[in-house]
């Protein structure tokens, strides 16, 4: 659940320099599950940079890191939970870094990079969308990743398991220089 990061990917977007990316208007969300319900959790605050091609919305750089006690999902018991659970005294922050993009067959443009949870950085690759409108350029994406890839434990409590499977998904929105 604490990854987002995601993509947090964050990255393929463009401009012939640095998006200013607009945090009032861009968020980063996961969505979670456990035996009979889920929910969505927001990371409250973060730091992006992107930089890209203006014309072609071919990302050059791209990066994101968070705090993990600015994740939010409207229950502090959950909450505090998470944070133990992720051993936030000790691994506070979570990051992703853009290494690399590409197109596939049909024109779907995929950035990677690795995404670092619990001391644990492994690659991810996930489809992005990049819309130009004016100076307004917003990037889209999603991926779903395994926190016990990241030497998390699967809770269990009781008849609850929550799936340790989570689906991170990020909007950036911001101008073009």
């Amino acid at each position: 659940m604490k990854t987002i990061s995601l993509l947090i990917a964050l990255t393929s977007l463009a401009s012939a320099g640095t998006m200013k990316v607009d945090m009032e208007k861009s968020w980063l969300k996961i969505d979670c599950k456990a035996t009979g319900h889920s929910w969505t959790a927001q990371v409250k605050k973060f730091s992006a940079t992107v930089a890209g091609d203006d014309s072609t919305l071919a990302p050059k750089s791209a990066s994101l890191s968070w705090n993990f006690s600015d994740i939010d999902s409207d229950e502090a018991d959950r909450d505090k939970k998470m944070l133990d659970w992720i051993d936030s005294g000790k691994f506070p922050k979570g990051s992703w870094k853009m290494t690399g993009q590409g197109k596939d067959a049909k024109g779907q443009l995929y950035v990677k990079g690795p995404l670092t949870i619990h001391g644990v950085s492994k690659e991810i690759t996930m489809p992005v969308t990049a819309v130009k409108n004016g100076k307004i350029v917003s990037l889209d994406g999603e991926a779903w990743i395994d926190t016990t890839d990241y030497t998390l434990p699967v809770i269990k409590m009781l008849v609850m398991t929550v799936n340790p499977k989570v689906k991170v998904r990020f909007h950036l929105e911001g101008s073009s220089n």
